[in-house]
């Protein structure tokens, strides 16, 4: 078994404590937990993560949100999908990015998260983090989720770092783009 595949495991009990799906021990700060992964693994984590929420053994409950199942679905309720290409073709990458990343901002993905009533022992896990850059970043949408999600805890599985950096505490996603600033999330 791989040292990930062992950590994947981890996580997997850790998502069903009770301590963990209560928030305790952490300090009244908000229960978000980041799980950096190598992206060389991306496969590994794509396989636990289906898994898991096929697992119907598990003690929580767990709502998977894919980022850029999300950020295709916005797309296509404006009825833009196939029209993108043509676009960017037209009028450039930086033009169509600036036009998607206004429309498909964080509002629009929690609009697309929200359920309602949050249930004791609900667990929302973010994947798709990799995929959904650069239209949106992870560390902005999880300050915009804070007042919407603050009673459940949130795992991200993020294709990256999240480590102590010049600024301070960030995420780096792929381990090579320019840090985030992000400290409001505990590393798993």
């Amino acid at each position: 078994m791989s040292e990930l595949t062992e950590k994947l495991d981890e996580l997997r009990e850790l998502m069903q404590g009770r301590d963990f799906l209560e928030g305790n021990g952490l300090s009244n700060e908000v229960n978000i937990r980041i799980f950096c992964y190598d992206p060389k693994e991306e496969m590994t984590v794509r396989h636990f993560t289906e898994k898991l929420m096929a697992d119907t053994s598990l003690s929580c409950r767990v709502i998977e949100y894919n980022l850029y199942h999300i950020f295709l679905s916005i797309c296509d309720d404006k009825r833009i999908t196939d029209r993108i290409p043509d676009q960017e073709a037209k009028k450039g990458k930086q033009f169509i990015l600036g036009q998607l990343t206004r429309m498909a901002n964080n509002t629009a993905f929690i609009n697309k998260m929200q359920y309602g009533p949050h249930e004791s022992g609900d667990v929302i896990l973010i994947t798709g983090v990799g995929e959904a850059y650069p239209f949106i970043r992870i560390h902005a949408l999880l300050e915009a989720m804070q007042p919407h999600f603050s009673d459940i805890p949130i795992v991200v599985l993020y294709p990256g770092k999240y480590d102590q950096f010049k600024d301070g505490p960030g995420l780096q996603l792929f381990g090579l783009l320019k840090p985030d600033s992000h400290y409001r999330s505990f590393n798993i």
